[in-house]
């Protein structure tokens, strides 16, 4: 990409800087918080047993040898890394109501960066298409948020295409650390995603981010239109005034994301939707709120 910036982008770099801060500040900080903080455990020290200490922390061979209690002390790991791994193939380029599908993902990108960075978190991009595009790798503060931001506002892919397996391969040689890696896709024509997918997902805390534009759902009965596939430019006429034509479509539309999300149930991946037509604050909201409940009870049951 060129370094030189036009002025329409840093002008879009600072609005969303702006919503989203806004955001960052009276919503997600609480939530990012309770999700990702504290996930990652590191030892701090041996020290002798105290009244209501959990005794499941007690180092029996430190005991043994003193010859009275001692118990292991843990500190959550201070900061986390966090990866957007971002589809930019030519179906993202698509959007039927308010905006396109990749407008959608640098928004929910850049809220994702400033609640990272808000935390005093790294965090890093991946931009792909039929091949990895584009990598920043992770770090800290205002400045390479809004780096990341840009990027994802202004960069032009050399691709069209969509190799979801071949970047999630790259993702698996990468990251040698633990990281929170958001997966940031409309998923279609993917490819075998299982294997890597769930090498990954064994390695990393991974979330899929699915971009929806509600005319891919059902075929408007609109009689006969020329489809132009974005990633190949194979064009297809389709009389879609025909119930036939629009029943087997949606049934395979619908196929297609049962095996989807049975996939991620499968890995125990999580998944957030999110539409071209709505915002993405409640789907992010509803996603943390859901992680942080079923969280604190797996800690209320480790505790029984």
């Amino acid at each position: 990409m060129s370094t030189t910036v036009p002025p329409e982008v840093l002008k879009q770099v600072k609005l969303i800087e702006l919503r989203t801060r806004g955001l960052v500040n009276s919503l997600f900080t609480g939530e990012y918080h309770s999700v990702f903080k504290g996930q990652g455990m590191e030892f701090a020290e041996v020290r002798e047993y105290l009244p209501g200490d959990e005794v499941r922390s007690i180092d029996w061979n430190v005991t043994a040898r003193m010859r009275r209690p001692f118990v292991k002390r843990y500190v959550e790991e201070r900061e986390l890394t966090v990866v957007l791994a971002v589809d930019l193939s030519g179906s993202e380029r698509f959007g039927t109501v308010r905006r396109f599908k990749s407008e959608a993902a640098t928004e929910l990108g850049a809220v994702l960066a400033m609640s990272a960075v808000r935390n005093n978190d790294r965090v890093g991009t991946v931009l792909f298409t039929d091949r990895v595009e584009h990598v920043v790798p992770p770090r800290k503060g205002r400045r390479h948020v809004l780096r990341i931001v840009r990027d994802l506002l202004a960069y032009q892919p050399a691709g069209r295409g969509t190799d979801l397996p071949g970047a999630i391969e790259y993702l698996n040689r990468l990251l040698s650390h633990h990281a929170i890696v958001f997966l940031i896709s409309d998923f279609q024509g993917g490819g075998a995603i299982e294997r890597p997918l769930k090498h990954l997902a064994r390695q990393h805390d991974v979330v899929a981010v699915t971009v929806e534009d509600p005319s891919e759902k059902t075929l408007p009965n609109l009689g006969p239109v020329r489809l132009v596939d974005p990633e190949t430019g194979a064009t297809i006429v389709v009389d879609t005034s025909k119930p036939v034509v629009r029943a087997r479509y949606e049934q395979k539309v619908a196929e297609e994301r049962n095996a989807r999300r049975q996939l991620l149930r499968r890995l125990a991946i999580d998944e957030v939707a999110i539409r071209t037509d709505a915002g993405v604050v409640e789907p992010l909201l509803a996603f943390f709120r859901s992680r942080a409940t079923r969280l604190h009870r797996r800690r209320r049951a480790g505790h029984a």
